[in-house]
């Protein structure tokens, strides 16, 4: 789509006020999501207003609602909750109510809005916008604002943001606070099943989703889970006796532990509460295995956002400004939502109808719909579950009498061990046998290669690093013997988890397939690294992971920080040349600069970025932060830059340096990561199987075309396979990075939130989509 770049520098918010309230139940990222809405507001020469207690402050008027400024907003962005307070508001519901609120916006001038919350706080917004006037013309005939005042005020614009841990809101793939909310559980899951391995025990999960199970369903697929209850789909009759089996056919498999996760809503098929108690109690009554209930409760909604909120939240909030200025009186209530990894604009009352709709359905007993109606990315994870959680007995299993080999290419990332374990399930599932590579195409090379079962890869998904080993070796200098070894064990398919190397590899294999014709079998390359340097995909495996501790790390620097004012601390980050976690890390950490192999810059550039902070330490915030990718400029070291901030600065800030290093490789996988490799992994498998079958003749596999060796990534809002032959030419195999790379384009946003004057292309922004419109495989930005 050729377009000419549209620049929000002609969009002036001069002369308006926008509010910002948060309203309903609190959820993690608010806060990143109020920073934006207040800094974008500012930069663009609007007033902005905090209305602090949601709702409530906005009836009760008063010291409630605020003029903010730059500074109100720092060291807002790493704190969980809402710092301006929510509250539910019954007042709100009365016309009386409302017009008290209209009188207090009015006074102050008021006349856009921007709320963050659940559908009923939008609801609330949406209904206060459609009897504005009415409200306005009653106040004029009370003698409470004049004439002129109803004229100036004559129109509110409302743009919502969802703030909801449970994931309720139909139109957006991710709701704000959503995956801290998955942070918490996993964290907690992740603790239980140590304890409970000591002691073999079951254990009983609570967690919150009174209507909908997406953090139940999302968790128990996170780890691994025995059974999950969600609202959505309720466990046939006689699901007693099926849980039970399953549980106890586990403990046969020598496994020591049972998770069983339940939403606090769950029902059976009679619409009847089924309670984590009545679980427990079960499992003793029937099993007398060791027992115990957890119920999370509140500590989901606690706790600092995670890095995909605070990034989630400040587009939304950015893009949320974006539409109040755009908007006109025939412009509807709009919501900005999360499709794949951009930000669109969909009508408010759209999405409610639609949410309303699920819950509709459920009453109703119309469970089927109710999980379609939830969307594609909901539906794909059920599946993706059932899939993975139960074995079917051999007998029913299919022969397919294909052998398909896993194997790990590169450095470790996070999530590899998820995507080998839904290869390997997803595999025997179709009727393949499925044999695992240790250490990479080195290991295929020298026969390090065996067959792989159902009950080998169980509670893998959980763990760090790669558990088959990897190496960063290229298969070019083996050619011969990986050959032979793929027609000893008679490999048909291959399925290759890494990043550039594990691009690279297959290209290298599909250019030999004329002098080997092994080679002519359907590869699939899953790409898994920390980089995020891979062409044909926006997200790679393990970013997200590395993403979390960067910003982890950057926020216990910047709160040592506290107690010495005056400090710039300057802090490398990994990524080859490839400038994402340096540039997303600043983003999501609320850095001052971030120095990108991408975007070259100059001594100019370093200067400027001095004198900025030297301004900055004037104010009440006195504290930097700089990112520098570990390969942005060969003389412009990490020491060199830390050298002339140190120099410039002299008397003004000190300085301190911060090699993170391979802590960003290391750790247990974030939830992201756990479902986007098991999820990207199984639909690889399932390709694989399309691919066997269509090119399996005469007793033996033959595939020679470009699109049986392909990557599978994620494009915009969909998940897409291509053939690596068609992406060389989308590659710079020099610097190992995609020649075009989608998350450029958010570079503005972080110097904007840094207070720098930049030019953002918002030319994706500004067009109103509609529910039904939204293309169903977006299931990408969201897991």
């Amino acid at each position: 789509m050729d377009h000419q770049p549209k620049f929000f520098e002609n969009l002036s918010g001069a002369g308006k006020a926008i509010g910002v309230l948060t309203s309903g139940g609190d959820a993690q990222g608010m806060n990143a999501a109020v920073r934006a809405v207040v800094r974008m507001g500012i930069y663009v020469n609007a007033k902005v207003y905090f209305i602090y207690e949601g709702y409530q402050g906005m009836v009760d008027g008063g010291d409630n609602i605020v003029e903010v400024s730059w500074e109100s907003v720092s060291s807002i962005l790493q704190v969980g909750g809402t710092v301006i307070g929510s509250a539910r508001c019954k007042p709100f519901r009365t016309r009386e109510g409302r017009l008290q609120a209209a009188l207090n916006l009015v006074q102050r001038g008021i006349t856009n809005l921007c709320v963050i919350g659940g559908d009923g706080s939008l609801t609330g917004a949406n209904l206060f916008r459609e009897e504005w006037s009415g409200l306005l013309e009653e106040l004029a005939q009370k003698g409470k604002i004049d004439a002129e005042a109803v004229k100036k005020y004559a129109y509110l614009n409302i743009v919502g943001m969802v703030g909801s841990i449970d994931n309720d809101f139909c139109g957006t793939d991710m709701t704000i606070g959503t995956d801290s909310a998955l942070h918490r559980i996993i964290e907690v899951v992740d603790a239980i099943m140590t304890t409970a391995q000591s002691h073999q025990r079951t254990f009983v999960l609570e967690v919150m989703g009174r209507h909908c199970g997406y953090l139940a369903l999302v968790s128990a697929l996170a780890c691994g889970a025995d059974w999950v209850f969600i609202p959505e789909y309720p466990p046939e009759e006689g699901w007693e006796d099926s849980m039970c089996a399953k549980l106890s056919e586990n403990r046969a498999r020598k496994k020591r532990l049972n998770i069983i996760i339940v939403a606090e809503g769950a029902i059976d098929c009679h619409n009847k509460p089924i309670t984590s108690e009545k679980v427990k109690d079960l499992v003793v009554q029937r099993l007398g295995f060791d027992t115990r209930v957890t119920i999370l409760g509140h500590v989901q909604r606690g706790g600092t956002p995670s890095a995909f909120d605070r990034i989630l939240a400040s587009r939304m909030g950015v893009e949320a400004v974006l539409a109040l200025l755009e908007a006109t009186p025939a412009t509807p209530a709009c919501v900005v939502s999360l499709s794949g990894n951009q930000a669109v604009r969909l009508p408010l009352m759209e999405c409610v109808q639609m949410t309303q709709e699920v819950q509709k359905a459920m009453d109703e007993g119309r469970f089927l719909e109710a999980v379609k109606l939830r969307g594609r990315s909901f539906e794909n994870n059920l599946n993706t579950y059932k899939l993975l959680s139960h074995k079917k007995p051999d007998a029913e299993l299919p022969k397919s009498n294909f052998n398909v080999a896993v194997l790990n290419v590169g450095a470790p990332a996070a999530g590899m061990n998820a995507a080998v374990r839904a290869a390997v399930r997803v595999g025997i599932t179709e009727g393949h046998k499925i044999f695992a590579v240790i250490d990479g195409f080195e290991g295929f090379a020298r026969g390090k290669i065996k067959e792989i079962s159902w009950g080998d890869v169980g509670g893998w998904t959980g763990q760090g690093g790669s558990i088959l080993g990897t190496k960063r070796t290229l298969p070019a200098k083996y050619l011969e013997k990986i050959a032979d070894q793929m027609r000893t064990n008679n490999i048909n398919a291959l399925m290759v988890i890494g990043g550039f190397e594990a691009f690279e590899s297959c290209l290298q294999l599909y250019e030999a397939r004329a002098s080997f014709e092994e080679f002519r079998v359907p590869m699939c390359v899953v790409p898994a690294t920390i980089s995020n340097n891979v062409p044909g995909t926006d997200n790679c495996l393990g970013t997200d992971t590395a993403l979390n501790a960067i910003v982890e790390t950057c926020d216990r620097i910047k709160q040592s920080a506290s107690g010495t004012k005056r400090r710039v601390f300057i802090i490398e980050t990994m990524g080859g040349y490839c400038g994402y976690l340096a540039n997303m890390g600043a983003l999501a950490a609320g850095a001052d600069a971030a120095y990108i192999f991408e975007e070259q810059f100059d001594i100019r550039e370093l200067q400027a970025n001095v004198e900025h902070l030297t301004e900055k330490m004037k104010t009440s915030i006195q504290r930097g932060l700089v990112l520098r990718n570990e390969n942005c400029n060969e003389n412009y070291t990490t020491d060199f830059i830390y050298q002339l901030y140190s120099e410039e600065g002299k008397g003004v800030f000190d300085c301190r340096k911060n090699v993170l290093g391979h802590m960003q490789q290391g750790g247990a996988p974030s939830p992201f990561d756990r479902n986007f490799g098991t999820k990207i992994s199984a639909k690889a498998m399932q390709w694989i199987s399309k691919k066997l079958k269509e090119t399996y003749r005469k007793g033996k596999v033959f595939a020679n075309t470009d699109d049986s060796v392909c990557l599978l990534g994620i494009r915009r809002r969909n998940l897409v396979f291509q053939p690596v032959a068609e992406l060389k030419s989308e590659t710079d195999f020099v610097h190992r990075i995609p020649k075009e790379q989608w998350w450029l384009k958010l570079r503005p946003l972080m110097k904007i939130l840094a207070k720098y004057k930049t030019s953002y292309d918002v030319s994706d922004s500004g067009q109103l989509e509609h529910v039904a419109m939204l293309p169903k495989e977006a299931e990408t930005g969201a897991i």
